[in-house]
């Protein structure tokens, strides 16, 4: 028996176009990644450059989106903001999803024990909001933006655990799994080798859209002061300098919080395309 043969492979996967809403996250998410690389080719001014004549100045030509209460070009600290956010998407989820995909595969595949004890992990984690839970890990090791990476990881490891242990447990009930038990390959190379390429998709797709809520989370702490701290450019610090301007000067949170929505919609688009793009035929 053909071990090959039998692994519902990612040959199997629908080789098509790519969907509309690949191409649109795509778009967005390879032009946000390239204002956070080079944001100085793009911002008119810098960022923490203060200009006490052209204090809370409504959008003009000379500021597109206006300046704040110490006369600093919005616009330019908006892309600059893109390197910090684009930082927190990442390093927020990559080592939980990297972390949570293996242990989800180990734990899919021993079942048992494993599996009994994971669930009780999953059950405490899941007990508390998401948001509180982070909150209260950053409040412990103090603010900033490491200390929000590891309380997010703490906590956001266990989603892509259980996703995966899922998929896992039904991919080694196929037949392809018992070919290679059959055929005398090891544990490790079965969950590595064949059983978790067929059951990572899921994550992937979960990890798109985890990048958006990673955005919102860092706006979020920045914005009760648990995230980045002033004076850095970052679009939660942003919205928290303008709330008390809202009335006079709105352009000084409205802009932050317009790029958020942009950038969350091209991680949520990528996410869907690439779940329509994966779909594996059963």
């Amino acid at each position: 028996m053909s071990l090959a043969a039998d692994r519902p492979a990612l040959s199997k996967v629908k080789l098509r176009r790519p969907p509309n809403t690949l191409l649109s996250g795509g778009a967005i998410l390879c032009l946000s990644l390239l204002v956070a690389f080079f944001p100085g080719y793009f911002a008119p001014y810098d960022p923490a450059a203060f200009d006490y004549n052209a204090l809370l100045q409504a959008p003009s030509w000379a500021h597109p989106f206006g300046t704040d209460s110490f006369g600093r070009d919005v616009l330019s600290r908006v892309i600059h903001a893109y390197t910090i956010d684009m930082q927190i998407a990442i390093f927020a989820t990559t080592p939980a999803f990297i972390f949570g995909t293996i242990v989800g595969a180990l734990v899919g595949y021993a079942g048992g024990v494993a599996e009994s004890l994971f669930g009780r992990v999953v059950d405490a984690v899941i007990t508390f909001p998401f948001l509180i839970l982070v909150i209260a890990i950053v409040s412990v090791l103090g603010p900033g933006l490491g200390n929000m990476y590891i309380a997010v990881g703490v906590v956001g490891w266990v989603f892509y655990a259980r996703l995966v242990a899922s998929e896992v447990k039904v991919q080694k009930r196929l037949d392809y799994a018992d070919a290679g038990r059959v055929m005398g390959y090891t544990p490790m190379r079965i969950v590595f080798r064949h059983l978790l390429p067929n059951a990572i998709t899921p994550a992937i797709v979960y990890w798109m859209t985890d990048m958006a809520l990673a955005i919102l989370l860092g706006s979020s702490l920045g914005y009760l002061g648990l995230g980045a701290q002033p004076p850095a450019a970052e679009w939660g610090v942003q919205i928290a300098d303008g709330k008390n301007f809202m009335n006079t000067a709105w352009w000084i949170s409205v802009f932050p919080g317009i790029a958020i929505v942009v950038t969350g919609l091209g991680f949520s688009l990528a996410g869907d395309g690439i779940a329509e793009l994966l779909r594996v035929r059963r």
